[in-house]
């Protein structure tokens, strides 16, 4: 159907069209894609928008549909919504409101009958075949709904011939009343929208016409096509049953073939390694469980490895370490290690000397117009806006970057293991545990003073000690070092770049974190990925991380390659998903690491790898076979009410709980974060401009100072 005649509209059919609707008085009326659907009217701003993205939705059960001239009406809910629409003619107006009354009837109709009716379900007689009854119940279902529209379309139909009927005699007899110019003005008037009324009805009776008979000549037809329908389904799903079984043999009987040596296809080893011909084929075995392959352009695939990787005793594996090119390392020792050090509880060597808060006051709901502080700091340096206390979380970046040692017993783990391929897979799983107490944190934390500090000391209850200085105002830079006894020390130098782009914040970390291991002087370092704030100015806050961090073992050349996934509407992954491969100095693989940065990591040992069909954009995907994957770190729950307590951590309760012996520059000696945290915001925020309006007085005088001491040198040579 072309574009100048749009579909007639059907009684509980799905209608759509574009309309203009009143947005304010600075835009006007804008073009939207309505669409009426089950007594509900939705609108978009394109069609495409459609899969994803609904700006609102009016039900039209309670609505009231309204006139105003001939192409404007108003759609109003009860006053909560109100739509004022304009189509481009008449006609296509008298079309939507038309539809607008059948689907508003309909609607009030189906409300009506639902409360009316009880939860009885007709008796269905069965059929054969898997899931007979309950498909065939959803058949019987989707034909009632066929007949009652049908009989919706017959009512329809008498009604308008009827009406049209009756409102022809009316003007014939408005036609034979004699007055002056204004009464015949009125009755061609009368006579026009008459006319275009009877033009549409028309076209909707043939349309009625047509669809009652199509559905009465096919509702046999369809019945009978649902049913062939259903059958094909269930034949398609046992077929590709038997295909994956058949596809997964050939798979595992084709690397059989090319990668191990002649003396695995012998039987009798075969036999002796406890692996028959009819158990490497089997398809049901505990083991067999596949991944989805990545969606991302360096694509791999992890397949479960050979069941022969399970239950090869230990000559076996030197032999085939040997010969396949694993490292001189025994798999079942490399995973025995592995798994005592994830599953064994370890012991409780420090007590815990003073018991530390678990509450702070809640966070008061105070209002602030945010668009009015930041239309005006738009492409500015997040460090250069001045916000009040309101966005702010009552902490300090100092006491957030300390943050980072939460799970700190990633790092003593860690610092145990005899492999640094091991100990590369903890130290990874810690960087990205970093990022799990940001998943709800959407306040900013306070800017660091120049020379403010803050010391974690939590030597006698984790074995650990942290420092933090901010070092530079501007740009604001901070160092932090942290030392435990468990045998590792950690370093990390940051500044942050950011821009507030209108729709969401950009904060880029710059600078390197080091790591390094005291038994086996194993240096590690990173940095960290983008943070982006999203809907600053409309919308739930929510944050994302992306980008990919390289943690590289310097004595070694061990790499870890980690990517953290962009969230995406169209993704088919689970949110915050965080992938990640363990290689070598020579660029081989030995760990795979999946999982989300906001709940868990875990990891499997990868037995095999080879290059599989190629992925998106051409690329070659690397197919890894690997062991059945285990936890390495799991996030810890929030404590009880922490939606009300800026979402902070357990942790984070306790950074700023006031101690003793402190430096007089420790950040839980600020007053404008002291007062923030008591929920004392219009002083936090008097006390807060004070104390920066004296920073930029001394960083004044600090810059003086410097062109001063840079001329005199100047001056004397001259002399």
């Amino acid at each position: 159907m072309s574009e100048s005649k749009p579909p007639t509209p059907t009684p509980g059919d799905t209608y759509k069209g574009w309309l203009f609707k009143w947005t304010n008085y600075i835009k006007g009326y804008q073009r939207r894609w309505f669409v009426l659907s089950n007594g509900l009217l939705s609108y978009y701003r394109t069609q495409a928008e459609m899969g994803h993205t609904c700006r609102g939705t009016i039900n039209l059960a309670t609505a009231n549909i309204a006139v105003e001239d001939s192409c404007s009406f108003v759609i109003s809910n009860g006053g909560a919504q109100t739509y004022h629409l304009k189509a481009s003619s008449e006609v296509e107006r008298q079309r939507w409101i038309t539809a607008l009354e059948l689907a508003k009837a309909k609607a009030v109709r189906m409300q009506a009958e639902s409360d009316d009716s009880g939860d009885d379900c007709p008796s269905v007689p069965p059929t054969s075949g898997q899931g007979g009854g309950c498909r065939n119940s959803e058949v019987q279902s989707t034909l009632r709904t066929m007949t009652s529209k049908v009989e919706d379309l017959s009512t329809c139909n008498d009604l308008i011939v009827k009406h049209g009927s009756a409102l022809q005699r009316s003007l014939s007899e408005l036609e034979g009343i004699r007055g002056g110019g204004d009464m015949g003005d009125k009755i061609r008037q009368v006579t026009e929208r008459a006319t275009l009324f009877r033009i549409t009805s028309n076209a909707m009776i043939n349309a009625c016409r047509d669809f009652l008979s199509l559905a009465q000549n096919h509702n046999k037809r369809w019945q009978k096509a649902l049913q062939t329908e259903r059958d094909q389904r269930i034949r398609l799903e046992e077929t590709l049953e038997q295909l994956a079984k058949q596809h997964n043999h050939l798979e595992r009987a084709f690397r059989g073939a090319t990668v191990l040596p002649p003396s695995f296809s012998n039987p009798a080893l075969g036999n002796k390694t406890g692996v028959s011909g009819k158990g490497d084929a089997s398809d049901e075995d505990d083991d067999n469980e596949f991944f989805d392959a990545m969606e991302d352009p360096a694509e791999f695939i992890t397949v479960p490895a050979d069941p022969k990787y399970h239950r090869r005793s230990g000559s076996n594996v030197s032999g085939l370490s040997s010969e396949t090119g694993m490292d001189d390392q025994s798999v079942n020792f490399d995973e025995q290690s592995l798994a005592s050090n994830l599953e064994s509880p370890q012991p409780l060597e420090l007590e815990p000397v003073r018991q530390r808060r678990t509450r702070i006051p809640d966070k008061p709901n105070y209002y602030l117009n945010l668009w009015s502080i930041m239309k005006n700091c738009i492409g500015k340096e997040l460090s250069k806006i001045p916000m009040p206390v309101n966005f702010n979380e009552p902490i300090s970046m100092l006491q957030r970057l300390s943050e980072d040692l939460e799970y700190y017993e990633l790092l003593d783990k860690a610092a145990k293991c005899q492999s640094s391929l091991e100990q590369m897979c903890y130290v990874a799983a810690f960087t990205v545990s970093s990022y799990s107490t940001t998943v709800h944190r959407t306040g900013k934390p306070f800017n660091p003073l120049l020379g403010e500090t803050f010391e974690l000391d939590r030597q006698k209850e984790c074995g650990y000690r942290s420092l933090c200085e901010q070092v530079s105002h501007h740009p604001p830079a901070a160092a932090h070092h942290a030392m435990s006894e468990k045998g590792w020390s950690l370093r990390q130098e940051i500044t942050l770049a950011s821009k507030f782009r209108g729709k969401y914040l950009s904060i880029m970390p710059l600078g390197s974190i080091q790591c390094i291991f005291e038994k086996t002087n194993n240096h590690y370092s990173w940095k960290k990925v983008t943070t982006t704030v999203h809907n600053i100015i409309v919308g739930k806050l929510w944050i994302d991380q992306s980008g990919e961090i390289d943690v590289v073992n310097h004595r070694t050349g061990d790499r870890c390659h980690l990517k953290f996934a962009p969230y995406s509407y169209f993704s088919r992954d689970v949110p915050r998903k965080v992938t990640g491969v363990v290689t070598d100095q020579e660029g081989k693989a030995h760990y795979v690491l999946s999982g989300t940065w906001d709940e868990k990591m875990e990891f499997s040992r990868i037995m095999q790898s080879s290059k599989g069909e190629n992925g998106t954009e051409g690329k070659q995907r690397t197919v890894y076979q690997t062991l059945k994957a285990k936890e390495i770190w799991r996030k810890n729950p929030l404590p009880d009410g922490a939606e009300n307590m800026y979402y902070f951590s357990s942790l984070a309760l306790t950074l700023n709980e006031p101690e003793e012996g402190v430096a007089p520059t420790d950040s839980r000696r600020r007053p404008d974060q002291r007062l923030m945290e008591d929920g004392r915001w219009d002083e936090a925020n008097a006390e807060k401009q004070r104390l920066e309006e004296k920073q930029r007085i001394a960083r004044r005088e600090r810059e003086r100072e410097a062109v001063k001491a840079a001329s005199s040198p100047e001056e004397g040579r001259k002399t």
